[in-house]
């Protein structure tokens, strides 16, 4: 369950949790066009805290605005202050923030009209996502019988509510067979990415990941990708096979969500030892070092505040 904060930003104003209300007839209730970011806040070393990734999560919610013919009422330095302000009236110094651009009630049907365009913010404690457990000894996946958005089917560069219609059954299917999450295909039978995090393997040193086609432009992913990198991983961006995966040394998802976290066995395969691999542990800790302003190098991710 979602813990209550004080207070939810909506459409500019601070409101109280339990009055944050739409009509019944919001139009994106009925059709599902709508855009969201998942961003997390963390506690740092030095008693303050930070958004990791701010300035690119709110530009990233304006572009999938964009891409769904939405005109958000405000600026990105106003959503950003917004998301801001709302940390501090709620005193959450580490926890989850879910901006979200909705359309509202008015007109009925699939055509919007000109049915006005609103937005909320809201802030919660949130730990891991798939469990702190996961984080070190790794989870099970399946693959889903549900394949990924084709991209001239669904935008699949915008964080757009409906698109998450297609991960909840895959997340359902694969919890109700007993995993932890679901791995989805391409419409070419091609890796793509997991109800909610997009994946990495590891084979001889080497990290690969799916290429920007069906998977959404993953923020963490980015992150990682530039953090590999920087301590000498050699790193492609290109089309795997479930069968490249199930010979994988180590494999593990990125995401606002899922943070890093390891891949143990997949379609009943064991993924290397059945554990946390060297190459994942240290991406591990060097990220969360940066998330806890531990090093100075990527101080340009985190945006500070303090009560």
């Amino acid at each position: 369950m979602v813990q209550k904060a004080d207070k939810i930003w909506f459409d500019g104003k601070l409101v109280p949790w339990d009055e944050a209300q739409v009509h019944v007839l919001t139009h994106t209730l009925h059709y599902g066009v709508g855009v969201f970011e998942g961003i997390r806040c963390y506690a740092c070393t030095d008693g303050g805290s930070a958004v990791f990734r701010l300035q690119e999560h709110v530009e990233r919610l304006f572009l999938s605005a964009k891409i769904n013919e939405m005109t958000i009422p405000f600026t990105q330095d106003q959503i950003s202050a917004a998301i801001i302000e709302t940390l501090k009236v709620n005193r959450l110094s580490e926890g989850y923030i879910r901006p979200l651009t909705f359309i509202g009630a008015g007109v009925m049907g699939v055509y919007p009209g000109d049915n006005p365009i609103q937005t909320i913010i809201a802030t919660w404690p949130w730990g891991a996502y798939l469990g702190a457990e996961a984080l070190e000894k790794g989870i099970r996946v399946k693959t889903s019988s549900f394949t990924r958005h084709h991209v001239n089917v669904m935008m699949t560069k915008a964080k757009t509510c409906g698109n998450y219609v297609n991960s909840v059954l895959a997340k359902r299917e694969a919890l109700a067979d007993g995993y932890n999450e679901a791995l989805m295909l391409d419409a070419e039978g091609y890796v793509s990415e997991a109800t909610g995090e997009n994946i990495f393997i590891v084979r001889k040193g080497v990290i690969k990941t799916s290429p920007l086609g069906s998977i959404l432009s993953g923020i963490t992913r980015e992150s990682v990708m530039i953090l590999a990198e920087d301590l000498g991983y050699t790193v492609v961006e290109d089309r795997f096979t479930r069968d490249e995966l199930y010979c994988a040394d180590e494999a593990f998802f990125t995401g606002t969500a899922a943070e890093i976290t390891p891949i143990r066995e997949v379609d009943r395969r064991v993924i290397g030892q059945g554990s946390r691999g060297p190459v994942t542990a240290a991406l591990q800790d060097a990220y969360f070092k940066v998330l806890r302003g531990e090093n100075p190098k990527y101080g340009q991710w985190l945006a500070r505040y303090s009560f």
